[in-house]
């Protein structure tokens, strides 16, 4: 197909994408992935810089991780998640940095996935992990979204057929705010000692768990979960990612997993910075109490305009069902009321569901929600 039909197609079908245009300055954000509010928090930037070492902290690493000259930011980052963790996991417990959770997701799982292993992931797993998969050139097959009768179907007919399985879930659904069970998944990992238990908590890390670390971190056995990621981008309100393995998988990692070895290391500006904002990430219970009181708050407002069953998290779906409706709904949330929810369209849900998706910040208060409940009840 050429490239100007193929774009016709998308403006036809309500998919065609482009990136924003510089929108109203006064808004209520309700697709930022700032769970924790800390990305408006200049006093906590301003708190960063006022340290005369900031200042003096490089801009760029110039350099991939294996050769940057400059180690000490990535090093005390790491030490300190490790730190976070092993007090759950156990001593068997390190960290390493990769530049974006696209960027741990595709090299992890490349490089995990050697011959002899099957990997088994949730249908609604993110790209970056969909992408690794792909790369690894390893067999797979999806158990229906959160269908663990699904997924020990499969493990009894296909793991004593493997070397090794390699599990793959999301803590928190990125598009419709669900949680996967993990205790369900670590009693099966317990049934069949050749599974690999791959958790990424992308968007649960700051907001769930102890201190917020994750709903795999608050489970009854954090140490059977034996990958964790994590990403910067959203609650820490930074950049980069992190995976939480043991110390043999740690240097098996440095020496094979290609988006680490053969990228650019991340600024150790912006590593001293996002281990700056985690220190004051794991004391805010008060924020993440706020956040969870907000979800049940916008349950019970969305629930007045849909049928689909909503869980009261800081990620929550108006499943609309139509790319051209969903669009045009944002476009007057946005130009009339102010409110920025954005429309999620195929690929990125599968057609039949498109949705406006509302993500919370610990930031908003409740008058927001209320104005988002005027808003749709004019429009809807």
């Amino acid at each position: 197909m050429e490239i100007r039909d193929y774009l016709q197609k998308l403006h036809e079908e309500g998919n065609y994408r482009e990136i924003p245009t510089v929108g109203p300055l006064t808004v209520t954000d309700f697709s930022t992935n700032d769970y924790m509010g800390f990305g408006q928090d200049a006093e906590l930037q301003a708190k960063f810089f006022a340290d005369p070492i900031s200042a003096t902290v490089p801009m760029t690493s110039s350099a991939a991780r294996l050769l940057a000259p400059r180690q000490i930011e990535y090093t005390n980052l790491e030490v300190f998640l490790s730190l976070l963790y092993k007090k759950r996991r156990g001593d068997d417990t390190a960290a390493l940095l990769f530049n974006s959770g696209y960027h741990a997701n595709t090299g992890l799982i490349s490089s995990i996935a050697t011959p002899g292993t099957l990997i088994v992931a949730d249908k609604l797993v993110h790209a970056s992990i969909i992408d690794g998969i792909v790369l690894s050139r390893a067999p797979f097959t999806r158990f229906r979204h959160n269908d663990f009768d699904h997924l020990e179907q499969i493990l009894k007919s296909k793991a004593a057929d493997h070397r090794q399985v390699l599990v793959i879930v999301e803590s928190v659904y990125s598009m419709d705010g669900d949680r996967a069970d993990i205790e369900r998944l670590i009693e099966l990992k317990r049934l069949y000692p050749n599974v690999m238990l791959y958790v990424d908590e992308a968007h649960a890390f700051g907001v769930l768990g102890p201190k917020g670390l994750g709903l795999g971190a608050g489970s009854t056995a954090p140490a059977e979960i034996d990958i964790t990621v994590g990403t910067f981008g959203k609650a820490a309100a930074s950049m980069g990612a992190f995976a939480i393995v043991g110390r043999d998988m740690r240097d098996y990692l440095v020496n094979t997993a290609r988006s680490f070895i053969f990228s650019t290391a991340l600024p150790p500006m912006q590593t001293a910075w996002t281990r700056f904002t985690l220190g004051n990430l794991v004391q805010k219970d008060n924020r993440r109490e706020h956040i969870a009181r907000l979800g049940v708050q916008l349950r019970e407002v969305l629930g007045k305009y849909t049928d689909h069953p909503i869980e009261a998290s800081h990620i929550q779906p108006l499943i609309i069902g139509d790319p051209h409706k969903a669009v045009e709904l944002s476009r007057q949330l946005l130009s009339r009321y102010g409110i920025k929810a954005l429309p999620i369209r195929r690929p990125t849900v599968p057609a039949g569901t498109e949705r406006l998706r509302f993500s919370l910040s610990a930031a908003m208060l409740p008058r927001d929600i209320e104005a988002l409940d005027s808003a749709l009840h004019d429009l809807m």
